[in-house]
């Protein structure tokens, strides 16, 4: 007979019943089915199908609540807690979270997940006889997606990340696309787990598709717009700079190239809420 192992689920019989819940068996072993874990329709007469993993003093435990997420089987888990000294703890739909070891996370803490984030994990014993998350491979991922076609192309695409390299960022769109971030096509690095939103800018022979999270040009200069804008109102209504500043100054003040602030400001004056006089930009004043 099969010894009861943590992370599985097994068909057992109620042994006897106890203050806080039922002492379920095999025949060989027992395990305690408590009361928080009884869902609707128990029989204590029947068989009951559980859940088997370790409460929170290491006990091997059952729960009618059966999470997708088991030993070889994959699914979506939130992240709902990180320690840097154990990992990133993630909630599997029972009692318990489960933790994904530090081990298995990035070595930078920044791009560790946050609470809210996605992994896609199953779960894994240790030499030890511990329960925990285990982060899906490349392999596994793959297995879930779909390829994307050509009719993709500029689409706009929401994914969660889940491999980090020195070149990029690896994501996995909700539609199933697997999508590749280059470092040269995000602000900043993403965090595994994190959601992004971006737009597909190639599509691979393969269906994998090329991903920016760079915002389209338009959209771009009217955050650039917007950013001026609202200088000018902190001001009153007038600034030294204009689209002969220089490119330096521009950077210091406005965190961005000449060429997008001469963009923005051509974007205001076409606007009509802007105009130019002797090095300074002013509000221009509604007829």
């Amino acid at each position: 007979m099969n010894a009861l192992e943590p992370g599985t689920v097994v068909t057992l019989r109620v042994d006897r019943d106890a203050p806080f819940g039922y002492f379920l068996t095999n025949g060989e072993d027992e395990v305690l089915l408590h009361t928080n874990e009884i869902e609707d329709g128990f029989d204590p007469e029947g068989d009951v199908t559980v859940f088997l993993f370790q409460d929170h003093q290491g006990r091997l435990a059952a729960s009618m609540k059966i999470p997708k997420v088991q030993i070889d089987s994959y699914d979506w888990a939130t992240v709902v807690e990180t320690k840097h000294d154990l990992g990133a703890f993630v909630d599997i739909g029972i009692s318990k979270d489960i933790l994904v070891s530090k081990d298995d996370l990035h070595e930078v803490w920044d791009l560790w997940p946050e609470p809210g984030d996605q992994l896609y994990v199953s779960l894994r014993i240790d030499k030890n006889g511990r329960l925990f998350g285990k982060l899906a491979t490349e392999d596994v991922i793959r297995s879930i997606s779909k390829p994307a076609t050509r009719k993709d192309f500029n689409k706009n695409i929401t994914g969660t990340v889940y491999r980090l390299l020195m070149v990029g960022s690896f994501m996995i769109s909700e539609e199933g696309y697997l999508g590749f971030i280059h470092e040269s096509e995000r602000t900043r690095e993403p965090r595994v787990g994190e959601k992004v939103q971006g737009r597909i800018i190639d599509v691979k022979d393969d269906g994998t598709v090329n991903v920016s999270l760079l915002g389209r040009s338009h959209e771009i200069m009217g955050d650039d717009a917007s950013k001026i804008y609202q200088y000018l109102e902190s001001r009153g209504g007038a600034m030294p700079y204009w689209d002969k500043s220089t490119p330096d100054d521009i950077s210091a003040r406005f965190e961005m190239s000449k060429a997008a602030f001469k963009r923005a400001l051509g974007k205001l004056m076409k606007e009509g809420k802007i105009y130019q006089e002797d090095g300074w930009t002013y509000f221009k004043k509604e007829e």
